[in-house]
């Protein structure tokens, strides 16, 4: 998303489809359909076109120390040069799965989901800081996963 993406246009009917979802992403087209007052194939369509417009994914949320990432990490970079390239180099490696450009002490911050320590050192030393254009890095490990939700809603 950038800064001249604009907010879909979502009709009621829309929003509260992407809302039951949001409270389970198993749920039903038939159930769904019955929650907003459409029919079985009428919420599939919907749906699809959400999807294919980039408005929501649906996908399955994992919990990485469940399948064996037992180490994850933000990392924020001091870059040079466009940050829009950076990230994009970052978006390509495997063990990173966020990356937002940001204003403030870093141009970029990167979440990373590791195996272990020794990957998080590797991913650091042999991939992250070697990148053209980033001047350093600082690495937040996360001890605890506090709260994480994706049920905001809809305007």
């Amino acid at each position: 998303m950038n800064s001249k993406t604009r907010a879909a246009q979502l009709d009621d009917v829309s929003k509260a489809i992407i809302e039951q979802l949001q409270e389970d992403g198993r749920r039903s087209y038939a159930e769904i359909g019955k929650a907003v007052g459409l029919s079985e194939a009428a919420v599939r369509q919907r749906v699809q076109k959400l999807t294919d417009a980039g408005v929501m994914q649906v996908v399955a949320v994992t919990d990485p120390m469940q399948l064996g990432f037992y180490r994850q990490a933000m990392i924020g970079l001091r870059c040079s040069g466009d940050t829009r390239a950076i990230a994009d180099k970052l978006a390509a490696l495997e063990a990173v799965d966020y990356v937002v450009l940001t204003a403030g002490s870093f141009d970029i911050m990167a979440e990373v989901v590791c195996e272990s320590d020794e990957d998080l050192i590797n991913l650091l030393n042999e991939q992250i800081r070697k990148l053209e254009g980033v001047v350093s890095t600082e690495t937040f490990v996360y001890l605890k996963l506090h709260k994480q939700l994706y049920n905001w809603g809809t305007r």
